[in-house]
């Protein structure tokens, strides 16, 4: 009887040690969503980025521009394509956004829902990526078992949609897609990401195909040419008297 009782305890204790260790890779909502935030949008960067605008006569425009960042909160951007849009700046500080229009040598407060340069991207997906600040995020049952499926739910009203639905790859823990919702649950956007490139040891999707769920032929694409992280950035490059210099 003892000895029966010995092997039921060590088996019990067998099963407990186990589960631990089951669950052990697992990543938590939030830890998938910092990673999102780390990989897209580390916290000071100096990049280069290309976007394509496809409209719904099928035209298109190309657009080049740098962006700049510092902190959880401070953004620049800078257009040098096409003509039209060249000299043009965007300064985000907190919760503020501005663009600087070179014609009228003045800047205008802008939003972060509002079209970016008028593709589908809105300047919140360029401008303020902070999902752990913008978002409650749980991990929902996926159909797709190479990804983990998040549920983000808007928590402040600056943040660029209502809701997203995030799918995060298990082998690499990068973004493969997303849909975003108004608060009504309308599909408004869903973003592919792709072409996994390392840059500088920062490995991360260089292509991201935003399309437009209201209006079936607009697509836009943005590709980042080139990143730098960890740079030094003076402060001075986000003062909103400093745009047009």
């Amino acid at each position: 009887m003892l000895k029966r009782i010995i092997t039921l305890f060590l088996l019990a204790s067998v099963v407990l040690l186990r589960v631990p260790f089951a669950y052990a890779g697992e990543p938590t909502a939030v830890e998938l969503v910092k990673h999102y935030d780390e990989v897209m949008s580390p916290s000071t960067f100096d990049s280069l980025m290309t976007m394509v605008a496809h409209r719904q006569d099928g035209t298109t425009r190309s657009y080049k521009f740098r962006g700049l960042k510092s902190g959880l909160d401070k953004t620049r951007v800078w257009f040098f394509e096409p003509a039209a849009a060249k000299g043009q700046e965007m300064l985000r500080v907190g919760d503020n956004m501005w663009v600087y229009m070179p014609n009228l040598k003045r800047s205008i407060r802008i939003a972060a829902r509002e079209s970016f340069q008028g593709g589908d991207f809105n300047n919140g997906d360029i401008m303020r990526v902070n999902y752990v600040a913008d978002y409650t995020p749980k991990l929902v049952a996926s159909e797709d078992t190479s990804a983990w499926l998040l549920d983000l739910t808007a928590k402040t009203k600056e943040a660029t949609y209502d809701r997203i639905k995030l799918w995060m790859s298990k082998s690499k823990r990068l973004p493969v897609r997303a849909e975003y919702y108004a608060a009504s649950g309308k599909l408004l956007r869903s973003a592919k990401f792709d072409d996994i490139k390392t840059f500088r040891g920062l490995e991360r999707p260089a292509h991201i195909t935003m399309r437009n769920e209201l209006a079936t032929q607009r697509y836009s694409e943005i590709t980042l040419l080139d990143v730098k992280t960890n740079v030094e950035v003076p402060p001075q490059k986000f003062v909103l008297d400093d745009l047009g210099r």
